[in-house]
């Protein structure tokens, strides 16, 4: 059971969200050290990200993004914030993101 869910509805189509979605993981990548993963799908795609106590996936479809996130002991006590900067982070690009 994921330990954080974050779901956005957007406007973008799916080859918009896809641009989102890369943007999150790279910025994830540099900013939390998290190893991506992304596998495009006819109808939606989906992400992986991991590093030591953490495990997540993003589901990326035409009109929704979804992200779950596992934590380990030690972040569980942070999970509050961990959230936050999460779901700050995604609607940070989905806002400056254009529509389809």
């Amino acid at each position: 059971m994921a330990d954080i869910v974050i779901e956005r509805a957007h406007q973008l189509g799916l080859a918009g969200a896809r641009e989102v979605a890369h943007r999150w993981m790279r910025k994830a990548e540099e900013a939390y050290g998290l190893e991506c993963r992304y596998v495009e799908g006819a109808d939606g795609d989906q992400a992986a990200f991991t590093r030591e106590g953490v495990d997540g996936r993003v589901e990326v479809g035409a009109d929704r993004l979804r992200l779950e996130a596992t934590l380990g002991f030690l972040f569980a006590a942070f999970s509050g914030q961990i959230e936050q900067r999460l779901a700050s982070s995604l609607d940070e690009l989905l806002a400056g993101a254009a529509p389809a």
